[in-house]
């Protein structure tokens, strides 16, 4: 379902799909050390699947609430990192990048971690 916030300005109507948000939070969340990518689970089968640049927003849910924001964020961590460490730091990045770009309220930033992958160049 595509949403679309909508904010007027004295010069005119900003619009914003839902899309767009998703967008900003893919990229927040991917920024963070330890983030080996995103995620989007199959119901079908329930594995999850590492997410390529293309299909970033697929690992993101938004909800909204008028201006304020909730945001679900499907990810894979890197072996080795401290898990709780990386989804503070995503929830932290994904809220300051949303909020700084958009002007919404994000009010809540849940991280799950779909799985673990380990480096290339743990597994030679």
């Amino acid at each position: 379902m595509l949403t679309v916030k909508e904010t007027v300005t004295r010069y005119g109507k900003v619009k914003l799909t839902d899309e767009v948000i998703a967008t900003i939070a893919a990229v927040a969340a991917s920024e963070v050390s330890g983030v080996m990518g995103m995620s989007s689970k199959r119901v079908t089968d329930g594995i999850a699947d590492l997410l390529g640049r293309e299909n970033l927003t697929k690992g993101v849910e938004i909800s909204s609430d008028g201006d304020n924001v909730f945001v679900i964020v499907n990810l894979i961590v890197t072996y080795g990192a401290r898990i709780s460490e990386v989804a503070k730091e995503v929830q932290q990045k994904v809220k300051s990048h949303i909020q700084t770009m958009t002007g919404l309220r994000v009010q809540r930033v849940l991280v799950n971690v779909q799985g673990i992958r380990i480096p290339r160049a743990l597994k030679s």
